[in-house]
């Protein structure tokens, strides 16, 4: 098969061709321009007050809060920072707290414009589907400078028995905004990664909202009859990828979450 074959079925860079010992010169500008938007988007902030209004179309409460990463800079600069809440910020949750509800957080991440264009989407899907199985589901929180973890340090201040963490993932070269949701059974400080279940990959020409809802739903259904998420619980719906790749595939590949 010739290599040019291939683009049919990945938007990845193979069949680029070839120019002496280097790539053809639309090739490497094309590589370019892909590498100068996904450091654009690391760069974006969040526009809390647009995802706040589109929450409330929606009919959802939100609460805005703030990690310990004082701006965008530090907050790149130490991912620590973005796994904390920012003083005070935990005593608002804490007033806020509904024991025993589900948490979701919204989260800006490595990907702001991804978060923007389908955490509403998914949520419009998710919150309504657990309100008629009659669970009880936390104000929508809103996340600055936030990472992954710091759905944990949410969690445990709402008093929440689940947190989903909707958050933009890392820019590729081929999706420069991709949003992933994280979900943690009893969240609190010092939970690992191998604890959480991740979707990923939510975006136009990935995975659909549509299709990450009813993923996200299922793993919540499994959630709680199991209490636990991570690498106990796979997704073992008929049709879901096998755990084990058949011979001669491809490795399956894990990204990587903020």
């Amino acid at each position: 098969m010739p290599w040019s074959a291939l683009k049919r079925f990945t938007p990845a860079r193979v069949a680029l061709g070839r120019a002496g010992n280097g790539l053809p010169t639309a090739a490497h500008l094309a590589f370019q321009a892909a590498h100068a938007a996904a450091r654009d988007e690391v760069g974006k902030a969040l526009d809390v007050a647009a995802l706040a209004r589109a929450l409330a179309a929606a009919r959802f409460a939100s609460i805005a809060v703030r990690s310990a990463a004082e701006g965008r800079k530090t907050f790149l600069l130490r991912p620590d920072l973005g796994r904390a809440l920012a003083e005070g910020e935990a005593g608002r949750l804490q007033a806020a707290a509904t024991a025993g509800a589900i948490a979701f957080v919204v989260a800006d991440g490595l990907a702001a414009e991804a978060v923007a264009a389908e955490a509403v989407k998914l949520l419009s899907r998710v919150v309504p589907a657990l309100a008629r199985e009659g669970l009880a589901v936390a104000p929508i929180v809103i996340a600055e400078q936030g990472r992954v973890a710091l759905g944990d340090a949410v969690g445990a201040a709402l008093g929440a028995v689940a947190v989903a963490v909707l958050i933009g993932e890392r820019p590729g070269l081929s999706a420069p905004r991709s949003m992933g949701v994280y979900l943690t059974w009893a969240p609190r400080p010092g939970r690992t990664d191998a604890e959480r279940n991740c979707i990923s990959n939510i975006r136009p020409g990935g995975l659909s909202s549509e299709a990450a809802a009813e993923t996200l739903l299922w793993l919540i259904g499994e959630m709680r009859r199991r209490r636990m998420t991570g690498v106990g619980l796979k997704d073992e719906r008929p049709g879901a990828l096998p755990l084990e790749p058949q011979r001669g595939a491809l490795p399956l590949a894990t990204p990587l979450g903020p």
